[in-house]
Formats: C-alpha cells, structure tokens, sequence
C-alpha cells in the first residue's frame, strides 16, 4: 500500500502518468474510488497522457465507457456514478471489455461489485486540505503489487 499526498491538480496528472507508464502493454483493472471532485477523472487524464493521448478526457458519466486505442493498447475508461441498475452492465456486453492486456480504469466500481472482476490495483482519493487531496494505492493481485513498485 502507498500513500500520497496531492498538493494540486498536476500531482495528480503526474501520479495518473506515473501508472499509465507502469501498466503500459502490461494491462489491469484499476478501481478508482472517492466522493465527487477527488480527482478520478484528472488522475485517468493523467494516466492516458502518459500513454499518448492527445485531446480531452471527460468522465463518460452518460455513456458509461469511453474506449482508447493508445499504441495498439486497449483501454476502457468507465464511469458508474450514473448507474442505475448494476444488470445495464449485462447489457452493454461489460465481460467483452475485459480482454487480457487491456487496461481498464473504473470510477464508482461499488455500484456494481457482483459484476466486475476484482482489481488488481484499488486507488482510493480523498479530500485533505483545501487544495490538496490523497491518494492511497492498494495492490490486490500479484500483477497489482508488481504494477506498483515502480511508483513507490
């Protein structure tokens, strides 16, 4: 587990680039949790950034999933804070998304546990001081812990 404290937006685009560099053609599930305004969609900009992205990263809240194809890398960008039945992932087809090698990056994944495979790293921002929030990274797989230990 690693703890970090982000003192302003670009702290977090940096540690998001930190990650998009570690998971880079390696794949994951990425969890990313916190109330509104913790940094989850600033962190993912960051992470894609990293990995080549060039235009804008907004948090698909309507569409659910935001899809990326970055160096003939699969990434699916996800957010369930507007989920209203965890079955919409049934749906959707969610099990086509997770393919080996893609990366997956998920906001508000507690909205549909019973449906997500298990992570293999669960980022948890929070609100500090006015202006600055933190960032606890939590391996859950041996892939989490081995995506991790460039970061620490």
């Amino acid at each position: 587990m690693i703890d970090v404290v982000l003192a302003d937006e670009e702290a977090t685009l940096a540690l998001g680039a930190r990650l998009g560099h570690a998971c880079r053609k390696e794949g994951a599930i990425i969890f990313l949790l916190g109330t509104l305004g913790t940094g989850k969609t600033t962190l993912t900009r960051g992470f894609l950034q990293a990995l080549g992205h060039k235009g804008t990263v907004k948090s698909p809240t309507y569409t659910l999933v935001e899809p990326y194809i970055l160096n003939q890398q699969q990434i699916y960008h996800f957010d369930l804070y507007r989920l209203t039945d965890p079955q919409e992932l049934e749906f959707m087809g969610i099990q086509d998304y997770f393919t080996p090698g893609a990366i997956i990056l998920i906001e508000w994944p507690e909205r549909a546990l019973s449906w997500l495979p298990p992570p293999d790293l669960q980022i948890s921002l929070g609100y500090l001081e006015i202006g600055s929030r933190s960032a606890r990274l939590e391996a859950k797989t041996e892939r989490g812990q081995h995506l991790l230990h460039p970061i620490s």
